[in-house]
């Protein structure tokens, strides 16, 4: 859409997307698989000094290692990463052994993924797919959905999406996530403010961006936006949706699609749950048909 018409600037245009939108309200679809935005997330997900796209690698060191306890997970295992974005994880996995089939839908990390595999003699099957699309059946003896993906997914998405994880473990197959709560959100706040840039994270020439914060406190849920203008009045609103949950909540959600929970922690790295706490690592396991 364009915010100039006729040389008049469409403040009727910039006025309705600045409205609170409803619920989970698309935003531009598949936009992390963005030839300029998966630059910038590449990026941020190599930076070790930041946090915006991975944990630190110390952190991730922590996780990996406790989680492989956690799971049980001798070597040979097989591990289904979802999410997986440059291998930081699956990396690590396949060191110690493991079987990893990494699944992201971001071409530029899954390329970068494939070239450390090769450089560093790690057999790691790479797939570039929407994980929503997933239909592998009973192949794995563990799966990872790490750094709270599943909060970006509406209820009914995130349903289907742990059915498709369910499916694709063996019996008994572990399941490890984690998940923000509103401690997370209280701390960060909501975003809200404006800058010009020459060129930026979101586009590669001069851009104007609207950050914009939501709540939706009866629902756990905030929003993130994002209005980008172009030189050319071209804009794109780009929408992350987080689903925040209680470790009642998200047990009951994983229970729902046929999971049992074996544990809750504050993190994937064994911190003890308690209340106050900004994230809840969980492993479940596989039920019964």
């Amino acid at each position: 859409m364009s915010f100039v018409h006729d040389q008049t600037l469409r403040l009727d245009l910039l006025r309705s997307l600045s409205e609170k939108p409803p619920l989970f309200a698309p935003g531009e679809p598949l936009f992390w698989d963005d030839p300029h935005i998966s630059q910038g997330m590449l990026a941020a997900h190599l930076d070790p000094d930041t946090e915006a796209a991975s944990r630190s690698p110390a952190e991730i060191d922590r996780i990996v290692g406790w989680l492989v306890d956690a799971l049980a997970l001798e070597p040979g295992a097989a591990v289904l990463d979802l999410g997986c974005g440059p291998g930081l994880y699956a990396a690590r996995l396949a060191a110690r052994g493991l079987r990893v089939t990494g699944v992201d839908y971001s071409r530029r990390s899954i390329a970068y993924a494939r070239t450390y595999a090769a450089e560093h003699d790690l057999a790691i099957t790479y797939r570039c797919q929407d994980y929503l699309t997933l239909a592998d059946d009973a192949g794995y003896d563990a799966a990872l959905l790490i750094y709270g993906d599943l909060c970006v997914l509406a209820p009914d998405v995130r349903d289907a999406l742990l059915r498709a994880v369910r499916r694709a473990l063996k019996p008994g197959g572990g399941f490890a996530l984690d998940v923000t709560t509103r401690h997370l959100r209280a701390r960060a706040g909501l975003r809200n403010g404006w800058y010009a840039a020459e060129s930026g994270f979101w586009k590669p020439g001069p851009h104007l961006v609207l950050e914009q914060g939501f709540d939706y406190p009866e629902h756990d849920i905030y929003l993130d936006q994002y209005i980008v203008i172009e030189q050319d009045g071209t804009v794109n609103v780009y929408r992350n949706w987080f689903q925040d949950y209680t470790p009642e909540a998200i047990t009951a959600a994983l229970e729902g699609q046929g999971f049992a929970v074996r544990g809750v922690w504050g993190d994937l790295a064994g911190t003890p749950y308690a209340p106050g706490t900004e994230w809840i690592g969980l492993v479940a396991e596989k039920g019964g048909e």
